[in-house]
């Protein structure tokens, strides 16, 4: 199959500037209706891939994210979300990017060109057999991602990718590919758009369906979450409330003196 760029098609619409806002909002809208059609094409994809992860966090590893741009910037948030949501080690889950720390908030010109920096990134965080990455690239052709997912291979290490381009460098590179084509941008080119929803949506089931598996939620709750603010100690209250059928009085006794909504719960039934 010859590669094709659809992310930087030309857009299905013309003469933007002339459109009203009404118009303009619409029209994204419409757009953004198929991307999870997209994502559900996929599922084989993202299923292999997640039931990798899953198997390599259990044996010990740690899944990281490699990415530039926004792609990168998705890894992170996901990767940053793990934590606080999940209970798990910072360094379970780690998202990197080309321009490293200064690229979440500001491009760093030509970060992603370098073929060799995404695997030295890795090589940074002590990267090895028992991990897996996954490179984040809209395109499929980044030289930051496509370089370290390379010396991944070369060194035994486990790789998937969520790309929007079929049979891109990428796709082809990667063991466990996932290809989510969601066609022409609204704004020609600016993946930021359909093609970054549709990887935040491939992220959020491979990093929650992991997590669960991982034993990380108790019935439909995130009873590891960490206790950061008033709103999830509020949350953490009402899981422990519903689930012991006990008062809210009970409760933050239970949760002051074992500071985790799972820990209390399960200090309470087999108490």
């Amino acid at each position: 199959m010859s590669f094709i760029k659809t992310t930087e098609s030309d857009s299905k619409y013309n003469h933007l500037e002339k459109m009203s806002i009404s118009e303009l909002l619409q029209n994204i809208n419409n757009e953004d209706k198929t991307v999870a059609l997209a994502v559900e094409k996929a599922l084989p994809q993202i299923q292999k891939l997640t039931k990798k992860v899953v198997e390599k966090l259990k044996a010990g590893g740690r899944l990281f994210y490699v990415g530039a741009g926004t792609s990168g910037r998705l890894g992170i948030l996901d990767a940053s979300e793990c934590p606080p949501t999940f209970g798990v080690p910072h360094e379970l889950v780690i998202g990197l990017i080309a321009g490293g720390d200064t690229a979440i908030r500001k491009a760093v010109e030509f970060a992603e060109d370098s073929e060799n920096q995404g695997w030295k990134d890795l090589q940074n965080e002590n990267i090895s057999e028992k991990d897996i990455v996954i490179g984040i690239a809209a395109s499929g052709t980044t030289p930051y991602v496509v370089g370290a997912l390379k010396k991944c291979i070369e060194n035994n290490i486990s790789t998937g990718c969520i790309t929007c381009n079929q049979a891109s460098p990428l796709a082809t590179t990667a063991e466990f590919p996932i290809v989510v084509v969601v066609g022409p941008e609204f704004v020609t080119g600016s993946s930021r758009m359909k093609a970054g929803t549709a990887q935040k949506l491939v992220l959020n089931m491979i990093s929650t369906t992991a997590m669960i598996q991982l034993g990380r939620v108790k019935g439909n709750k995130m009873v590891d979450m960490q206790l950061s603010n008033n709103k999830l100690v509020d949350r953490g209250l009402r899981m422990i409330m519903t689930e012991l059928d006990i008062s809210e009085k009970e409760a933050q006794a239970l949760l002051a003196k074992h500071k985790n909504v799972r820990n209390a719960i399960n200090n309470f039934q087999n108490g």
